[in-house]
Order: structure tokens, then sequence, then C-alpha cells
């Protein structure tokens, strides 16, 4: 599977999953703990974590660098401000947190069966092959910002 890794945009794993949350739910739904209006919360938790993406996003473009997550080689400038000084990758867990306020909305226990699924093939396929990249390009200092801060929030 290494020939995928920096392949797929991470919005396309994004998108994937949500719509595996939604097949599952929809063909296997285990225990529907969430009805509406609760499941409504799902949406405050999509909304704040895409808030949270477009800040991170926002400090790429204030540092000059690239946010092109399948050329990680040319990034300019290591970003440690902002919500990169909890994760190295805050839009990485902002898309979990959004993964997590649609199964909310979804309502069922069965698609927080994906999530931890998520975080393994964006690690695998995305994470550690940029944080390869980086260090290279970086050098000390990068492994000085992996040293204190974590690559998902735990």
């Amino acid at each position: 599977m290494s020939f995928l890794q920096l392949k797929i945009p991470p919005p396309v794993y994004l998108l994937t999953f949500a719509g595996l949350m939604w097949g599952v739910n929809a063909w296997l739904p285990l225990l529907h703990v969430i009805a509406d209006p609760w499941n409504r919360a799902g949406l405050l938790l999509i909304a704040a974590a895409v808030l949270v993406d477009f800040w991170s996003l926002g400090l790429f473009f204030r540092a000059h660098t690239t946010f092109n997550p399948i050329h990680p080689e040319r990034t300019h400038a290591l970003v440690t401000t902002g919500p990169y000084r909890y994760t190295r990758n805050p839009m990485y867990v902002g898309m979990l947190v959004i993964l997590s306020g649609w199964g909310i909305w979804l309502g069922s226990l069965s698609p927080f069966l994906l999530l931890p699924v998520f975080v393994w093939v964006l690690t695998a396929m995305q994470i550690i092959p940029e944080e390869k990249i980086l260090e290279q390009t970086f050098g000390g200092a990068y492994r000085d910002y992996k040293a204190q801060v974590r690559r998902w929030l735990w």
C-alpha cells in the first residue's frame, strides 16, 4: 500500500469514510442512541471542526508555505502556532471531529467503529510520509517540534 502514500488527498479519505459511516448506519445499525433533535449536536461539532480547519489553513497562507498534503516537499516554513501548538495535524484532527459529528448526526453506534480505522489509514497513508519529508526538510527543528507536540491529540 505504500505506493498510495501521499497520492490520495485527505478530503477524499474524509468523504470516503463519511460514506462508509452512512452505509454502516443504514445497513448495520447498532443501538440507535442519539435521536432527533439531539443528533443535531453533531452539526455543531462539524461546524467547530471546519472553523479549526480553516484557521489552520490560514496559518499556512500567513507563513507563505504550501498546504498541499500531496506535496509536503514544497513546504518552506514550519507552522507551530495556533492549533499546531497542541497537535501536529490539526486539519486531520478536524477531519476526525467532522466524522465524529457525522456519527452523532447519524445516531447509531456503528458509524463510530470506523473512526479508529480512519485514524489508522490517515496516519499510514498521509501523516507518516509527511513527517519523513518534513524531518528531511527541517531537520532538528522538526524533530524538536515532534518531541513537544503530539501527532494527534493523544
